[in-house]
């Protein structure tokens, strides 16, 4: 039995198998009853760091959180840090190994008497003036409510009227949160976990119709109203904006994905998993995946959104299963896969989670997947296949590959296309979809190196003066007026259009370090700094190469200055990556939920899958 645990001790050292579900069926190592944890203190102008070690002496008590990340490694509740200015930050630069368990070891107490991880002496590193600037920035868009802080407004722009860019939204908190929790602050994302929360379940009508009780709104704003219509007496009210006044109406399917992912990290960060484990925050994970898994007409395990769901709010051809709710959707489902307690009334949740894993994984990774070896596949595709062998499945007519990518597409590397539906594939590169498949692992390895290999290779194109591109190429000419209806805001290399988003810099930087590629991410950080506070901290860039701000993009837009941020500490510190990513899962890929056999009427798709699904 020893033996047995010690080579499943291995598998999740690697990351293969959940750490939750390790614990609830095994035990080879009983959790520390105190909060293990690598713990920063700064004393002095210098910054201490130890490991605390359990009584016991277990292997848990001294695997550093942010290299490993399992949930029990840390229920410590303070911050990382007690420093609080924002003049200084205090890195801790340990590039610690995971010890390796030999069956030797495990013979010994369990498997728990392994030699411990060293960590490297810490670093400090006086800010430059751009991330003093930027923090100075940040902390001057928190908005309080009731006295306490719950968020930070879209925008701080003082040359243009605010319409909705004072509200606090849920996407563009995200970067805000992961540098607040990084620099030691947690009040202010835990307030907005459970204030959002609460909005939750807030009646949401239009046009006498109400959309899933799961559905967190898009972002929400702190007004003064008169208590009980005294003109005397005021109170605080969060008001939420569920779609019911965004331009054209559209629930925002990816805030609930973003608060579910934010709440993991939260947990993992600060050690707090007591929030998490609250009844309310159950009912409310709940609730979200209920939405999002419920029965319906679609044949194909991705989420069925219309346009202007997620990041791109605006009519940009996306409806359908556009790859940036896919990622976002597959991430929160590892994520919340993680946090739901388990019992009689979430199995059957978990099992579904489990399924939709397994069926999303495999379909993003063999149908969506593009390089120079699967665009000459298409190329030769027949079309009209009626068969349950039919290798076109989707009906796709070769002339759709459009010309440019012919010519662009690299050698080494490719992507996942921006969306599939039947008779359609859209073959631009959405960069958002793309980083969160490497940080979910919801590409395969190879996948992932290929995509950044083409950021590499395609860097004029996508990063040029400003990065990063939030799609490739641009809709122009006929394509522009057909798709977008003429849209002024996103005319061609403009905004959605092929606009150039500095706040995508830290979804970018996760990704490198996670592949082992930091130096693009510095590259990056690097072309930015150059201008970015210069041209006062800007929304977006336009033009093909993003060298003019953009025509209407606001100043000192709050997650263009937390996302140079969080990726300026990512590269400070990148165990700290860890913590935010997910590891490959290969369970979810080694059997197949479908049941088929080889005797049934129909084949299974993966076990005929020509693809490196399983790479």
């Amino acid at each position: 039995m020893a033996s047995s645990n010690a080579r499943l001790l291995r598998r999740i050292l690697k990351g293969f198998t959940g750490a939750a579900r390790f614990h609830r069926n095994y035990s080879l190592c009983r959790p520390p009853e105190r909060p293990p944890f690598n713990v920063c203190r700064t004393v002095g102008d210098r910054t201490s760091c130890s490991y605390e070690i359990s009584p016991n002496g277990s292997l848990f008590s001294v695997i550093p959180s942010a290299v490993v990340g399992f949930r029990w490694f840390s229920t410590l509740s303070e911050p990382l840090t007690e420093e609080n200015t924002f003049e200084r930050i205090y890195v801790l630069d340990a590039e610690v190994d995971a010890p390796v368990a030999d069956a030797s070891a495990a013979d010994v107490d369990g498997g728990c008497d392994v030699p411990l991880p060293k960590a490297k002496a810490p670093v400090v590193r006086e800010l430059i003036e751009t991330e003093r600037e930027a923090w100075s920035l940040l902390k001057r868009a928190v908005v309080n409510y009731s006295g306490s802080p719950v968020g930070t407004v879209a925008a701080n722009d003082p040359t243009e009227v605010a319409l909705n860019y004072d509200q606090v939204f849920i996407r563009d908190f995200v970067p805000s949160a992961i540098a607040f929790l990084f620099k030691g602050d947690s009040e202010i994302v835990r307030n907005f976990l459970l204030h959002t929360l609460q909005l939750q379940s807030w009646e949401k009508t239009v046009d006498c119709y109400s959309p899933g009780q799961g559905l967190m709104p898009a972002s929400f704003k702190v007004r003064t109203v008169p208590l009980d219509g005294s003109n005397e007496a005021f109170e605080e009210i969060l008001d939420p904006d569920f779609g019911e006044s965004a331009i054209g109406r559209v629930a925002p399917v990816d805030s609930g994905l973003w608060w579910i992912i934010l709440l993991r990290a939260y947990g993992k960060i600060t050690g707090d998993y007591a929030l998490q484990e609250r009844v309310d925050v159950q009912h409310g994970i709940k609730l979200i995946l209920n939405l999002c898994l419920t029965d319906g007409f679609d044949m194909f395990p991705s989420l069925l959104v219309t346009d202007g769901s997620c990041m791109i709010d605006r009519r940009m051809g996306i409806h359908g299963h556009p790859l940036e709710i896919q990622a976002l959707f597959y991430s929160a489902l590892r994520c919340a896969r993680e946090m739901i307690s388990i019992n009689d009334g979430s199995k059957n949740l978990v099992h579904a989670i489990n399924n939709r894993l397994s069926a999303l994984s495999f379909h993003i990774r063999e149908y969506y997947w593009v390089d120079m070896k699967k665009i000459n596949e298409i190329y030769r595709y027949k079309t009209e296949e009626y068969s349950y062998d039919a290798i076109n499945k989707f009906n796709i007519y070769p002339d759709q590959i459009p010309s440019w990518l012919v010519d662009w597409i690299p050698e080494r590397g490719g992507y996942l296309i921006g969306n599939l539906q039947p008779a359609h594939m859209d073959f631009r590169l959405f960069s958002l979809g793309n980083l969160w498949a490497i940080v979910s692992s919801l590409a395969t390895p190879k996948q992932a190196e290929g995509i950044l290999n083409l950021f590499e290779d395609k860097w004029d194109d996508l990063m040029a003066n400003m990065p990063l591109k939030i799609c490739y190429p641009a809709l122009e000419f006929e394509e522009w007026r057909i798709i977008t209806g003429s849209d002024p805001k996103n005319t061609p290399w403009s905004y959605h259009n092929g606009g150039s988003w500095p706040t995508l810099l830290w979804q970018f930087t996760l990704a490198c370090i996670k592949i082992g590629r930091p130096e693009l991410a510095e590259r990056a950080v690097t072309l930015a700094e150059k201008r970015i506070s210069n041209d006062k901290w800007p929304e977006y860039y336009d033009t093909r190469t993003g060298r003019f701000i953009g025509k209407q993009a606001r100043l000192y837009q709050t997650w263009t200055i937390a996302g140079y941020l969080a990726s300026k500490m990512l590269l400070d510190n990148p165990n700290m990556a860890a913590i935010l990513t997910c590891d490959e899962d290969l369970e979810l890929l080694e059997f197949c939920i479908c049941g088929r056999r080889k005797s049934s009427r129909t084949k299974c798709s993966r076990l005929a899958a020509r693809s490196q699904v399983l790479v």
